[in-house]
């Protein structure tokens, strides 16, 4: 697992779409930082990045694999190739 600090957190991003997040919340949180003065948001954006970077340390395909879904899903394809209405009714959702 990589150790709990921005160094070490953004090697471990290996997947392309992680790192630009990254980058881009870290530009963010230093910013609110300034501001604030208060650290509490930079520990917390440290945490969720670290709880990241370890799973990209286990299954570095997954993550790959979540971020293809993610896209297909914001560009309006169901999971799976399956209807949306066929997705959502078998999970109990009413439409």
């Amino acid at each position: 697992m990589p150790e709990k600090n921005l160094r070490a957190i953004r090697a471990a991003l290996v997947v392309p779409q992680d790192r630009e997040a990254f980058d881009a919340g870290l530009k963010a949180v230093l910013d609110e930082v300034r501001v604030s003065l208060d650290l509490s948001a930079l520990n917390n954006f440290v945490h969720r990045w670290w709880i990241s970077a370890c799973d990209t340390v286990k299954d570095p395909g997954g993550r790959r694999q979540m971020h293809v879904k993610a896209e297909q899903i914001l560009a309006g394809e169901p999971p799976g190739g399956r209807p949306w209405r066929e997705v959502l009714t078998a999970r109990g959702v009413e439409l």
